[in-house]
């Protein structure tokens, strides 16, 4: 599994992203909305209209790394705001709110367990 360091920081970016972005439109965003430098040593997490997916940039040593994650059933609980605005939490927090926990009031999602048929 791959996830951010519990210590990493954090910015989750509080405007509706369009998914479509990718690496360059992402760390334009943090640029130019956020005024941050994507290359820093933190990680920028961006949400859809619908927050069932998170793309979350980091800059890692030579490159960039785009992660992605879609829920199946349930929301991601996010920020209201204006595109220029942010959060920044610790990696800790983000772990939880990728686990399914609204990190704002500490209500989890439920488990969705997938069974296959051989």
């Amino acid at each position: 599994m791959i996830r951010p360091n519990k210590s990493t920081p954090a910015y989750l970016y509080a405007g509706v992203v369009d998914m479509r972005k990718s690496i360059d439109g992402l760390a334009a965003l943090v640029e130019n909305n956020l005024e941050l430098n994507p290359m820093e040593d933190a990680v920028f997490v961006f949400c859809n209209r619908g927050r069932d997916k998170i793309k979350i940039l980091y800059w890692e040593n030579n490159g960039f790394v785009l992660w992605y994650k879609r829920l199946e059933k349930q929301r991601f609980k996010w920020l209201k705001g204006a595109e220029e605005s942010s959060e920044k939490i610790s990696g800790y927090r983000l772990n939880q709110l990728l686990d399914g926990l609204n990190i704002f009031s500490g209500k989890p999602h439920n488990s969705l367990h997938c069974e296959f048929l051989n």
